[in-house]
């Protein structure tokens, strides 16, 4: 009878977690759509280009785009780059944005799941899921990093999982991600191992936490001392040293259990020395070879430490470090950790902990850092507040469960979710894949029906360079911003910095424009170029287009 209540008590609960996994899952979806953008992210531009160039001639690592002759090309993410113009190719810009929605989903989703697995509960990880992907906002459009966004949330997840199994399967997941990764998304290769950090920095801590060496090395030295002692047949000697070393190894022992007992109700940071994490440092190691497996060479290996040579993450909105005090987000989300982990019981792992602060770290370093902040944390702070239930009220994410289950908790749940989903949706219902005001669409135009591209050098500017080569003008610049610092470009002339220098008005741009042989300059209408020229009425600038936003000259001059 007791038996038959169990069974009853288990389908029960069952059912609950399927009933609202599914009601999760769908809100989440509903969600992540609703944030993702309909106007198209300038790097999209040039991804689809690159990927009809790639389906005609293949990865030939030159830049086919640029006027400037002769310019090697990494093709950084080639991979995603040839899917998106497939994609494109089939169903235009209608197919990407779609695509986008079902990305920006499917990591929704993928955060939710990893989240119920790795922290065992479901109504804390919908509400962090939610928060996540908030933060990711920004984050959510049609680049690679989307995808590489999903890639690394599961690569938290096997690791935890083969740590805890050792099951072979996660081992082929952390193999096949890195193959994945060095073809879509070359740039944050390197990352990926970043992950393995946290967990390796813990065993070898919990290796160094069971040791005590400086007892360890009188021991040693002792019983050198005995050997020669017995060799002298000194009795006397012999007996005190013996005495000596048996006191001593019983104060190690001693030493040993209090440390077991700390280890096992810490008062802070909770520290394990898994086993299994000697297997994944072998799984890493094998990992880094995976780099060799694309037709990039040894980029996956080279591209980030070129990058942090040159000067283009210094000019690069997303690369620069971050200012707490304009994002209002984040210093929330931190002060919920401090919270947590200071005026609470709550207990964290050292992994975690070393996770947390390391991306941290990298977050204020680099504000693009943000997103594996909120993908990493969600895991991080699901478990803090899953341990501090464990510790106050063990029944209570039972009973959110079975709340958030009934019909007002249904409905409050969704009322919130689509509430969330129309706030973020109604901005853009009436946007449209290319913004005017933005990229030149009608400046183009006119360049192509009354300027010969044959002999033309347009100088033009960063922002909407990729745009520009979509439409198949050669360009100056464009937001492959690697493509044109010497680093990469393997020419003398450092195009990126000459770029910053015209455009913020550091040098004249005269001079600049006399150096690479400029004929025609498209700009923006309120640019400091173009007041400058308005200003003094250039008679080297001839007026050939103005719109509201651009305006398209041509330099007489040359």
């Amino acid at each position: 009878m007791e038996k038959k209540q169990n069974d009853k008590e288990k389908k029960k609960i069952l059912s609950k977690d399927v009933k609202f996994n599914l009601i999760a899952i769908i809100l989440i979806a509903i969600f992540c759509i609703a944030l993702t953008p309909v106007t198209l992210q300038n790097d999209t531009f040039y991804t689809i280009k690159i990927g009809e160039h790639i389906s005609q001639f293949g990865v030939d690592m030159q830049d086919p785009f640029s006027w400037h002759e002769d310019l090697a090309y990494t093709y950084p993410h080639w991979g995603y780059d040839l899917i998106t113009y497939y994609i494109y190719d089939a169903f235009g810009m209608t197919g990407i944005y779609i695509t986008t929605c079902i990305l920006s989903a499917i990591l929704g989703i993928s955060i939710y799941l990893v989240n119920t697995k790795l922290a065992k509960n479901k109504v804390f990880s919908f509400f962090i899921t939610i928060g996540a992907m908030y933060l990711l906002r920004s984050y959510i459009c049609a680049r690679a990093q989307l995808v590489t966004f999903i890639l690394f949330i599961l690569t938290i997840y096997f690791i935890e999982q083969f740590l805890e199994t050792k099951k072979k399967r996660y081992v082929a997941g952390l193999v096949i991600i890195p193959i994945l990764i060095a073809n879509l998304h070359v740039a944050v290769f390197p990352f990926y191992f970043v992950l393995y950090l946290p967990y390796i920095a813990e065993y070898l801590i919990a290796i160094l936490a069971e040791t005590v060496f400086y007892r360890k090395l009188k021991i040693a030295k002792l019983k050198n001392k005995i050997k020669k002692l017995t060799k002298k047949q000194d009795n006397e000697k012999l007996e005190k040293v013996k005495q000596e070393l048996k006191e001593l190894e019983e104060n190690v022992d001693k030493i040993k259990i209090k440390r077991t007992k700390e280890l096992k109700d810490p008062y802070k940071i909770k520290l394990e020395k898994n086993k299994n994490v000697k297997w994944l440092i072998i799984i890493m190691i094998i990992c880094l070879l995976t780099g060799f497996l694309t037709p990039l060479g040894t980029t996956p290996y080279t591209y980030l430490i070129k990058t942090m040579q040159g000067n283009t993450t210094q000019n690069i909105n997303e690369h620069l470090p971050m200012t707490l005090s304009k994002d209002t987000d984040v210093i929330c989300t931190l002060i919920i950790f401090l919270s947590l982990l200071i005026f609470t019981k709550s207990k964290i792992r050292m992994s975690d902990l070393f996770m947390l602060g390391g991306l941290t770290y990298l977050m204020l370093a680099s504000r693009r850092q943000v997103s594996m902040f909120a993908i990493a944390g969600s895991v991080i702070l699901n478990r803090l507040i899953m341990n501090l239930a464990n510790i106050y009220d063990k029944e209570m994410p039972k009973r959110a469960l079975e709340t958030i289950t009934k019909k007002v908790g249904i409905l409050v749940i969704t009322a919130l979710t689509l509430g969330l989903s129309i706030y973020f949706a109604k901005d853009k219902l009436d946007d449209k894949y290319i913004d005017e005001t933005a990229y030149p669409v009608a400046a183009c135009d006119y360049i192509l029906q009354n300027i010969d591209l044959g002999t033309a050098r347009f100088y033009n500017e960063y922002n909407y360079g990729s745009y520009m080569l979509f439409r198949g003008i050669p360009v100056f610049i464009d937001s492959r911003a690697d493509l044109y610092a010497p680093e990469f470009s393997n020419k003398e002339e450092d195009i990126f910095s000459d770029f910053i220098d015209t455009s913020g008005i550091g040098k004249f741009y005269e001079d600049i424009f006399e150096k690479y042989q400029i004929t025609h300059v498209i700009t923006y209408e309120n640019s400091k170029m173009n007041m400058i020229i308005t200003k003094t009425k250039d008679p080297n600038y001839k007026e050939l287009y103005k719109d509201d936003y651009f305006v398209v000259y041509e330099r007489l001059n040359v």
